[in-house]
């Protein structure tokens, strides 16, 4: 297959995502206010999340910072529950967010209407606020990134990270944190100039490897896994830097790609050393990460907020891999097999 010679939109819409992320921040405060008003008038028994593909990965994000930030359990739904079987799923009390970018398919708006009732709350973030998803929800929190037509998602899915963060920031009514979400444009901006060239080499050639994080990491992880196979098919698959050395290890010898995505926690030195150790063991390592200290080979925006960390190292992520998938002579705007909506139910 020959390199597309014109600019991907792929590339193009992930250009965007500093202007999608402010156009939102700028907008439906009243929306939001109105929403954790009501949460903390009425505290949820439950929360979970509705989402699939890249959205799942927002969906993960949000949950890891919620238990986090507010100590609330969050459970990821499987939409199938209901859609399929029908299930007697508990429903006073729950708080439902459905993660999405079209808001089209059909065991999303099923579910969000399950959440939609007195006793329940439902709310979707999501980029098309017209859509089913939109209309079967209780509240929207609309994405305002923008139409994307590339199949490769990229500033929906930013966008998506920080409509969790914008939630939880009003929710716990954490200053630090917002004020670290409106110095977020810029810090897109500067993410979006690095060159992860020294990436696209090692993996010019790859036909797998291993995405590693941890913490508020993991999500981003496991969406760059996600990329990974679609626009440039390598068999990429997505480890904790903990879950690492339970039996995935094994597999990690002379010349075997690994990319390490280490954001400021209490999980980033860790992390460190195990880039240390697997190049000792001959990987070829690609590390990222954040915050002051000895940098990774791959250069890093740190944002104005530690949590925020992940949203930067997708931006540089998302220009890379498309870089990537050309020079591996495959058009990220059209991957094999799949379409820009996808309908499950």
């Amino acid at each position: 297959m020959s390199t597309p010679s014109t600019p991907s939109k792929m590339r193009a819409e992930a250009l965007e995502s500093a202007n999608a992320v402010a156009d939102q921040l700028s907008r439906d405060q009243d929306t939001l206010s109105a929403l954790v008003s009501d949460l903390l008038r009425r505290p949820p028994k439950h929360i979970v999340t509705i989402a699939r593909g890249s959205s799942d990965h927002a969906a993960a994000y949000f949950a890891y910072l919620c238990m986090l930030r507010l100590g609330r359990y969050v459970t990821s739904l499987p939409p199938s529950l209901l859609s399929l079987h029908g299930a007697p799923l508990q429903r006073i009390g729950t708080l439902a967010l459905a993660f999405s970018q079209s808001g089209q398919s059909p065991d999303l708006v099923r579910a969000a209407g399950y959440f939609s009732g007195r006793s329940t709350r439902s709310v979707a973030l999501v980029n098309d606020a017209q859509s089913p998803l939109a209309h079967a929800a209780r509240t929207v929190l609309p994405l305002h990134a923008g139409k994307e037509s590339s199949v490769a998602a990229t500033k929906s899915f930013v966008a998506q990270l920080v409509a969790g963060a914008r939630l939880l920031a009003t929710w716990q009514g954490d200053e630090r944190l917002q004020a670290g979400l409106q110095a977020l444009p810029a810090a897109l901006e500067h993410a979006s100039g690095h060159d992860w060239g020294a990436a696209q080499h090692a993996l010019l050639k790859a036909e797998r490897l291993m995405v590693v994080s941890r913490g508020t990491g993991m999500a981003v992880a496991l969406e760059a896994a996600l990329k990974f196979k679609e626009t440039c098919c390598i068999q990429a698959e997505t480890f904790s830097s903990a879950e690492l050395r339970h039996g995935p290890m094994a597999l990690i010898d002379q010349g075997y790609p690994l990319l390490i995505l280490a954001p400021r926690g209490p999980a980033q030195e860790e992390m460190r050393q195990l880039a240390q150790e697997m190049q000792a063991r001959g990987a070829r390592v690609l590390l990222a990460v954040t915050g002051p200290g000895s940098p990774g080979n791959l250069p890093c925006t740190t944002a104005a907020h530690p949590d925020l960390d992940p949203v930067c190292l997708v931006q540089s992520f998302y220009l890379m891999v498309e870089a990537l998938a050309r020079a591996r002579g495959r058009d990220p705007d059209k991957p094999s097999y799949l379409s820009k909506v996808t309908l499950t139910t």
